[in-house]
């Protein structure tokens, strides 16, 4: 209910920390939720059902690596994966440094490297 309301009923741009609530809201009619974790390789048969399930189901990219892993499992004709380019801000959990090359290679790669499987919906930063 929380949810909901804090969503004015629309059940759309949410973000969720695991798998698990990802799938429980979306049991509950929410079709656009945001998974901010960097892409786990060993979950991806559970992202890429949710992303065929859903409008709009987003992860997180912090390495050509899991670039490399989606292209390589595209998701069914009318659907690509949603990515968001995972920015470290200093606290050295997750992503890539802005200003590391790499996090400007990597947002490139993913608008020029797989436009067809692949969408780029922005940047994405925690400092929690």
């Amino acid at each position: 209910e929380g949810a909901e309301l804090a969503t004015g009923g629309s059940r759309r741009g949410i973000v969720v920390s695991t798998l698990a609530e990802a799938r429980f809201f979306a049991a509950g009619g929410f079709d656009d939720i945001l998974y901010a974790y960097p892409l786990p390789g060993a979950r991806l048969e559970d992202c890429a059902a949710l992303a065929q399930q859903l409008q709009a189901f987003q992860v997180l990219l912090d390495t050509p690596q899991a670039l490399a892993l989606l292209r390589q499992h595209p998701l069914p004709p009318g659907k690509r994966w949603l990515v968001w380019l995972k920015l470290d801000c200093g606290n050295g959990r997750a992503g890539v440094r802005p200003t590391d090359p790499g996090a400007m290679a990597l947002a490139r790669a993913i608008v020029e490297e797989a436009p067809e499987e692949v969408t780029l919906v922005g940047v994405y930063a925690h400092c929690g």
